[in-house]
This record gives C-alpha cells, sequence and structure tokens, in this order.
C-alpha cells in the first residue's frame, strides 16, 4: 500500500516539527527515513499512523486519510512495550484485536516468532526478555500482522553489536516475506543503505532529498546533506566539493588533493591515515601503512564520487 503527504505541517506548540509540502512512500518498497536526531523521523511515522494529527495538510494511506486506514497499518515503536504476561499472549493480542480467527493467529504468530528468532521464548513473561530479545519479539508482533504498510522505528536499536549485525543480516529478507510496503527510520547511513530501496532525508523537520538510495547517495544537494551521508567537505580551488565516503584513496584520480600526515592509526585490518588537507582534519584508510606523521600524500577520487557545491549553497 503507498502512502503519501501533501501540504503537512505538524508543531508541537510554537515549534514546527515537520513541514513536509509534499512526499510518496512507493508501494511494494522499503524506504528508510533518515536523519540525525531531533529531524521529525519519528514524528513522521506517528502521523502515517494516524497516532498524531497534522496542523494542516494530509496524510493519505492508500489513498484515503490515515484515520480510515488503521487496520491496513503496523508499527513496531523504537522502545518494545509489552503488557502482562507471556510472549505468546502478547503477539497473540496484536492479532485478537485485528480481528483474526485462533486458527489464522496461531499459524501467523508460530511463523513470526519462529522467522525472528523468539519462538523458544513464546512462554517466558514478556516482562523477562533481555534488551536484544524484546526488540526481535517487537518485530515478530509486527511482521505477524502481514500489513500493507509496515513501519519500523529504530528496529536494530537495544542491540549489542553482534546483535545487530546479525539482525542487520537477516532484516531484508523477513520485510521481503512479512511485509509489503515498509517505512524505517534510522539515523545510521550503513543501515539505510542494507535495508532500503529509497531514501528519504530529513533534516531540522524538511525533507532535503529523497529518491532511490543510488540516486540520494550519488547526488545530494547541499553540503549539509553531504556532510550527513558521509561525504567529505573540501575547500579547494574549484569551490566546495564533496567526496563520497570511501572513495578518497592514495594515488591520483580525476579530484586530488594532498594530505600532511599527523597520525598513523594501526586498526590492525587497516591503517588509518589523519592528517590535514589545505588545513581541514581528514582521516583515510588505507589497506598498508607506508606514510609517516609529517609525509605529504596524493590523494585522489574518481569524478563520480564527487560533488561541487556552490559556495552560497550552505546554510
Amino acid at each position: 500500500m503507498d502512502a503519501r503527504l501533501e501540504e503537512l505541517s505538524f508543531a508541537y506548540g510554537e515549534r514546527t516539527v515537520l513541514d513536509v509540502p509534499s512526499l510518496d512512500f512507493a508501494l511494494g518498497r522499503v524506504t528508510a527515513l533518515l536523519g540525525p536526531n531531533g529531524s521529525g523521523k519519528s514524528t513522521l511515522l506517528r502521523l502515517l499512523a494516524a497516532l498524531e494529527q497534522p496542523q494542516a495538510g494530509r496524510v493519505l494511506i492508500g489513498g484515503e486519510d490515515a484515520r480510515m486506514a488503521r487496520s491496513s497499518v503496523a508499527y513496531a515503536f523504537q522502545e518494545a512495550v509489552f503488557v502482562s504476561g507471556s510472549l505468546r499472549a502478547n503477539l497473540d493480542l496484536a492479532l485478537r484485536l485485528r480481528g483474526l480467527a485462533a486458527p489464522e493467529r496461531e499459524s501467523r504468530l508460530a511463523e513470526a516468532a519462529e522467522a525472528c528468532g523468539v519462538a523458544e521464548l513464546l512462554e517466558r513473561p514478556a516482562s523477562r526478555l533481555s534488551g536484544g530479545e524484546a526488540q526481535r519479539a517487537n518485530l515478530a508482533r509486527t511482521l505477524a500482522l502481514r500489513a500493507p504498510l509496515t513501519l519500523l522505528d529504530e528496529p536494530l536499536a537495544g542491540f549489542d553489536e553482534p546483535g545487530r549485525q546479525t539482525l542487520l543480516e537477516e532484516l531484508p529478507a523477513l520485510l521481503r516475506r512479512f511485509a509489503t510496503t515498509t517505512i524505517v527510520v534510522t539515523h545510521d547511513r550503513d543501515e539505510a543503505l542494507r535495508l532500503a530501496d529509497d531514501v528519504v532525508v530529513l533534516r531540522a523537520g524538511r525533507v532535503s532529498a529523497a529518491g532511490s538510495k543510488r540516486a540520494v547517495f550519488a547526488a545530494p544537494p547541499d553540503p549539509d546533506t553531504a556532510a550527513f551521508l558521509g561525504y567529505t567537505l573540501l575547500r579547494t580551488d574549484l569551490g566546495l566539493v564533496g567526496v563520497a565516503p570511501g572513495a578518497l584513496r592514495p594515488g591520483p584520480g580525476d579530484f586530488t588533493v594532498e594530505l600532511c600526515v599527523e597520525e598513523v592509526i594501526d586498526l590492525v585490518t587497516k591503517v588509518e591515515l589523519v592528517g590535514t588537507v589545505a588545513g581541514q582534519r581528514l582521516a583515510v584508510s588505507v589497506d598498508r601503512s607506508l606514510p609517516a606523521p609529517g609525509d605529504r600524500v596524493t590523494l585522489g577520487a574518481p569524478a563520480s564520487a564527487t560533488v561541487q557545491f556552490s559556495t552560497r549553497s550552505r546554510r
């Protein structure tokens, strides 16, 4: 099911949280809402779920007002919240509230619990789940609904790093299996790249970029968006140039700069050179350490990995 925002404005008191003239979420695709803390990502999800109402504009789910489409939406909140009782009872409750018959509830519950790795926890009191177990259970509860529109708010929060990496690898297949159209909130660009087909970048409540992930990451529209996406911003004789993450490597390229090495940091699997380019501090990963502090190293990047900005484009 597709979703659309039209002339949307939302505020808390005098503070405008979201100002979105137009935004579409395409049917059957996974969209990452990407942005720093406080950019309005979670609020946008709450508007799509009709948990909040805009001061102006419309939120449409499948062409109808979001308030009329609540049963088409499944929402996994960032913090997993359960009622008293077992995990099984909590997962079953979500399905009962959608009016599903007992055999269908049991089938969906078992399938989602198994897929999300919590089948062995179904009889445990939900209050005794660890942080990572609770997040997996939260995901299972949401995916079991098989809703036309699935909303996930920071689904990888609350995990230790090994657990996060494991679920990050599993989640795309889970979404293909249980979800139709999905919107995922994250502040991590690597999560967005791994999970999403499309990306929407929010900054200070406004959409600064939207489109396929390849288009958004290849051509950020302004320096602030580029910096958030991990671009290195360098002031050169050409003006302000953004270089895509990981694109600067030792050696010549279509775009070149000279790094004055100040530190060489051994990270075991790679080496990081830290220094300055035209007075700007910069860190570059290399496969092996040849330079020493005080050396000058030519760094290059292909033209396809650089974006030139007007000096007036930075706010």
